[in-house]
């Protein structure tokens, strides 16, 4: 939650109704979707925690109130471990949903594996391993770019990789720790024979 200060105008013809439900409803519309470096992608107006006495300007009408409130934002970090789903394949990579924002996993990132993509399935799949990637898939990625350029979602770049330990499509990381029991079963039995 990110405290922001700022000027509403509310039009004339909005005076009758409720000062603060305005104030939210119009400070929504200014502010949800837009993005801001240090708060990251604006998702909502939450509460007014003050708002001043309006301020007509000559020739206007309006009224305008200092405002105080509390907005809810969503602000990748740089190395973040995301969960997200995959929401589009391309062949050069899958992207990923991740809350109200996008990233990229492009297929050198997917996993250690060449990476084929199939255009008839929308998929992209490993050569050697047979692992595929599909829409709808859970994933969980970490970031590794982040640019939160400009003034929207969509002027944002963010990329990802899972092609570490622990990453990837949930059904691969599964079986990864089902090898990796298996593994020290067998290293402990050996030692017990000795």
């Amino acid at each position: 939650m990110s405290k922001i200060e700022d000027t509403v105008r509310i039009p004339p013809s909005r005076f009758e109704e409720p000062l603060n439900d305005v104030a939210v409803e119009l400070l929504n519309e200014s502010y949800v979707g837009t993005v801001d470096k240090k708060l990251g992608l604006m998702v909502t107006v939450k509460e007014i925690e003050d708002i001043g006495v309006g301020n007509v300007i000559m020739g206007d009408g309006a009224a305008y109130h200092d405002v105080v409130f509390t907005a809810l934002s969503f602000k990748p970090e740089l190395h973040e471990i995301i969960e997200g789903e995959v929401i589009e394949i391309t062949e050069f990579g899958a992207f990923v949903r991740m809350g109200p924002m996008d990233g990229l996993v492009h297929v050198s990132q997917v996993t250690d594996d060449y990476i084929n993509y199939d255009g008839k399935r929308g998929a992209l799949l490993g050569k050697e391993s047979k692992k595929s990637l599909e829409e709808g898939d859970k994933v969980r990625a970490r970031i590794v770019a982040l640019s939160l350029k400009g003034k929207s979602s969509k002027e944002t770049k963010i990329g990802l990789t899972m092609r570490q330990p622990g990453l990837g499509k949930f059904e691969w990381i599964e079986e990864e720790k089902k090898k990796g029991k298996k593994k020290t079963v067998k290293k402990t039995t050996k030692q017990g024979k000795k």
